[in-house]
């Protein structure tokens, strides 16, 4: 079956699907579970009302049991053994992974990305927020600016390695170095802690156009009479920045750096593509890649951790959210 045709197949039996479903569950509670007949008929409305939610709700909680909750608790279970299924190890694969030197390498590369990748996108989304708003051609810089975000991991990656390319015709620092004088190239991706964050700028390149949106559009929705009671009362354009601007889209900063934080606990591309996690800048998911197909247990174990580290954060932006909402 040609592509095309198994896709407006697979729109058809969904929504279909779903269209029958909320038909037929509304028809068996309203004629047969509670029917609206007889003595019963009011108390058998108020318990249809009752359940009707519930009925709506269910494909939904069925789809997230199936494919989130039964894969956590299976994933849990799969990292309680080794190698082999039936080998059970209990806590042992945790246990191995932090004492391991490499684990714990990977584990704080992790945190300082977590740490300098949202805080620079937030800071330079931020920045170009309100620089570009300034200018007439403004729209034009937002759109080169927001770009990248329209590349893939793996595409940025690609670009930025012949920027860090090991030769001065090619790569940007070395062609800098060679215009200062020095002969000898160097591997920027080989330089010990350094090359982490040649590897971070990447995701900061990527991420700083969406928090540039997000943040613009907090920034317009600043009521202009504080704007205005400022300036009368002698605030300079740093005061009116940091004391009057920055403080009313608090929420919205802080919702774009836990976005951004979920997805730099999650990144994989950059550094597999980069430096395939070597020269000491291997990351919890790259370091993941390594057991999934030699030691299924552990692989999961970390997977496990990985998604320890990032529940909280993703809390954190579901109950932020729901403020800038309110």
């Amino acid at each position: 079956m040609p592509v095309i045709l198994q896709g407006i197949v697979t729109i058809l039996i969904g929504v279909g699907g779903c269209v029958a479903y909320f038909y037929l569950s509304n028809l068996v509670l309203d004629r047969f579970i509670f029917p609206a007949k007889g003595e019963q008929a009011g108390r058998n409305i108020n318990r249809a009302n009752a359940v009707r939610p519930w009925l709506f709700l269910f494909p939904a909680v069925f789809v997230l049991g199936l494919y989130l909750v039964y894969p956590v608790i299976g994933s849990f279970i799969r990292s309680l053994y080794g190698r082999e299924a039936g080998d059970f190890v209990g806590f042992g694969n945790y246990i191995s992974l932090f004492g391991s030197p490499d684990f714990q390498t990977a584990f704080w590369n992790n945190v300082l990305w977590a740490v300098f990748v949202p805080a620079a996108s937030t800071f330079f989304g931020l920045l170009a927020a309100q620089l570009t708003d300034k200018l007439s051609w403004g729209n034009i810089a937002k759109s080169l600016i927001f770009m990248p975000m329209a590349i893939s991991f793996v595409g940025a990656s690609l670009i930025w390695k012949f920027l860090y390319a090991n030769d001065a015709d090619i790569g940007l620092i070395n062609a800098v170095r060679d215009m200062l004088g020095f002969s000898d190239p160097i591997d920027p991706l080989q330089i010990p802690f350094w090359n982490n964050f040649f590897l971070m700028i990447i995701l900061v390149w990527i991420q700083t156009g969406f928090a540039m949106v997000i943040l613009s559009a907090a920034l317009r929705g600043i009521p202009e009479e504080t704007i205005e009671a400022a300036i009368l009362d002698g605030a300079n354009p740093f005061q009116l920045f940091f004391k009057i601007k920055v403080p009313q889209i608090m929420p919205t900063i802080v919702v774009v750096w836990t976005t951004i934080t979920v997805l730099v606990l999650k990144v994989f591309d950059i550094v597999y593509t980069m430096t395939g996690g070597n020269f000491g800048t291997e990351i919890l998911p790259s370091y993941m890649m390594d057991f999934m197909f030699r030691d299924d247990g552990r692989a999961t174990a970390i997977a496990f951790v990985i998604m320890i580290v990032v529940l909280p954060v993703m809390v954190w932006n579901i109950v932020q959210a729901r403020k800038e909402v309110r």
